[in-house]
C-alpha cells in the first residue's frame, strides 16, 4: 500500500504524519532530531514503498541522506511557494506535516532541486569561505579604525603586506592601544591562514574539473568564482536557456504588471547569494574588457546608473556561460595571454616554486587564442571567418571586430617571467 509521509523539520524534533492514497492520517509520529533516533524511526516506521515530503531548511540533506535508504522516494519541497499554495489560518507543526503530505499525494508540492555529493561539498566550502571573507574584513576593518582614531596615516600603499605588517606592529601606542591592535592583528592571521586551508581545497576541485577551466576562459572569472556558479546552477540541462539559468540566481528584475499597467523594480535575488556576489565582483573587470562583453556594458552605462550596468552584465555573464556549457565552447573572445596567465597560476598555486633559468625580461611568441586553448585541451571555438552571419553583425555593430580578429593572430610581447 503506498504511504504518503510528510516532516515538518525544526532544529529539536520532527513532526511526521503518515496518510494512504485517498488522503486518510494513518499515524502520526514526533522524533527528536538525531541520527541515533531517526534511524530508528526509519527502520521501525517507515516502510520501503513510502513517499517521503519535507521542505528545504538547515539540516534537510543530512535527513534525506539518512531516510533515503530506507523509503521508494524524498521530495524536498520550497518552502515559499510551499507557503503561498497551502497558507492557513491556523498554523501548527501537525497542519504543516499533514500539509507537506497531503501535497505530495496530490502532485502540488513544489520541489527544489536534489544537487548530488560533490554539488553539497562545493556548496559548503564556498559558504564557508564566504564568511571566512567577511571575518577578515571585519578584523581589517577594526585595524584602521584604531588607527584612524589614534590618526595614524598609513605609511605604506598597501597596509597588508608584509611590509605594511611589519610597520603596524612597530607602531609606539599604549598599552591598552596595542593589546587591541594585536589582538586584531592575531584573528586576521589566524582568518588568512584558515582562508588558505580552504583556497587549497577548491584548487584541487578546480584542476579536476573541466568545466571550471571552461568557465574561466570569461574576462573576470576565476577558479572560485566558476566553482560557485557550477555549484549554484547544478545540472545545467535543467534550465531551458540562460535566461533561465539567470533568473534561478535572481539576476532579473521583479515584475508587477496588472492590466495595463507593467512595472520592474529590482533583482529578485532569488538562489544562492555568494554566487550572486561573486558574479558582481567578476563583473567589475568584465566591465573593462574591450570585448563584446565590455562594450555592451559602455553601451548601457551611457544611459543606466553604474549598479543598474554590473547587474545587467552579471546577468549577460550567465547566459554566456549558459551558452557555454551547453554547447560545451570556450569564449571566443578573450585575450591569449590573460588566458595563458590564468591557467598558468591555476597550475602553480600552492605548489613549490619552480626555479626558472634566464634573465627577467624577455621577448616570447604569444599564440592565438585556438592555440591557447589547444595548449590547455579545451574544445576548440570558432574563429572569427567561421562565426554566423549575425554574431558577425553584432561585433561590427559593437565595433569589435577588428579586436576579435587579432585575438587568433600570435603576437610578440615583453613579459617579466
Amino acid at each position: 500500500m503506498i504511504r504518503y509521509v510528510g516532516l515538518d523539520v525544526h532544529k529539536q524534533f520532527i513532526e511526521a504524519c503518515v496518510i494512504n492514497r485517498h488522503g486518510k492520517i494513518l499515524a502520526r509520529h514526533r522524533v527528536d532530531c538525531v541520527r541515533e533516533r531517526l534511524l530508528i524511526f526509519a527502520k521501525e516506521v517507515l516502510k520501503r514503498d513510502d513517499r517521503v515530503a519535507l521542505e528545504a531548511t538547515t539540516n534537510t540533506w543530512a535527513i534525506v541522506d539518512l531516510l533515503r535508504p530506507h523509503v521508494k522516494q524524498i521530495a524536498i519541497g520550497n518552502p515559499l511557494k510551499t507557503k503561498a499554495i497551502a497558507e492557513a489560518k491556523i498554523k501548527t507543526d501537525k497542519v504543516d506535516a499533514e500539509v507537506l503530505a497531503q501535497l505530495l499525494r496530490c502532485e502540488y508540492l513544489p520541489l527544489v532541486w536534489q544537487p548530488d555529493s560533490p554539488t553539497q561539498v562545493q556548496r559548503t566550502l564556498l559558504t564557508h569561505r564566504s564568511s571566512l571573507m567577511s571575518r577578515r574584513g571585519r578584523h581589517k576593518n577594526r585595524v584602521q579604525a584604531v588607527l584612524a582614531r589614534l590618526m595614524f596615516p598609513a605609511r605604506c600603499k598597501y597596509l597588508w603586506s608584509k611590509k605594511g605588517l611589519q610597520w603596524l606592529t612597530s607602531l609606539e601606542l599604549s598599552a591598552m592601544d596595542r593589546l587591541v591592535l594585536d589582538s586584531n592583528l592575531r584573528q586576521l592571521a589566524q582568518v588568512e591562514q584558515e582562508l588558505e586551508a580552504v583556497d587549497r581545497q577548491l584548487v584541487e576541485i578546480a584542476r579536476n574539473e573541466p568545466r571550471v577551466r571552461l568557465l574561466m576562459t570569461l574576462p573576470g572569472v576565476s577558479h572560485v568564482v566558476a566553482l560557485a556558479l557550477l555549484s549554484a546552477l547544478g545540472e545545467i540541462g535543467r534550465f531551458r536557456d540562460g535566461d533561465h539559468a539567470a533568473s534561478y540566481l535572481g539576476l532579473v528584475p521583479s515584475t508587477k504588471q496588472s492590466g495595463r499597467k507593467c512595472y520592474h523594480g529590482r533583482i529578485t535575488k532569488a538562489g544562492n547569494p555568494q554566487c550572486r556576489w561573486l558574479l558582481t565582483q567578476a563583473c567589475q573587470h568584465v566591465s573593462r574588457h574591450p570585448g563584446p562583453l565590455g562594450a555592451f556594458y559602455r553601451r548601457l552605462i551611457r544611459r543606466k546608473p553604474r549598479q543598474v550596468a554590473i547587474m545587467a552584465l552579471a546577468r549577460k555573464l550567465v547566459t554566456v556561460a549558459w551558452q557555454m556549457l551547453t554547447h560545451n565552447e570556450p569564449y571566443r573572445y578573450a585575450k591569449p595571454l590573460l588566458m595563458a596567465n590564468k591557467f598558468a597560476k591555476l597550475k602553480r598555486l600552492y605548489r613549490p616554486p619552480q626555479t626558472e633559468s634566464g634573465s627577467k625580461r624577455g621577448s616570447r611568441a604569444v599564440s592565438g587564442l585556438a592555440a591557447v586553448y589547444a595548449e590547455q585541451n579545451l574544445p576548440a571555438c570558432l574563429s572569427p571567418e567561421e562565426l554566423p552571419p549575425g554574431e558577425r553583425r553584432m561585433l561590427l555593430d559593437h565595433e569589435v571586430l577588428e579586436f576579435v580578429e587579432e585575438l587568433y593572430r600570435p603576437n610578440l610581447v615583453t613579459k617579466k617571467r
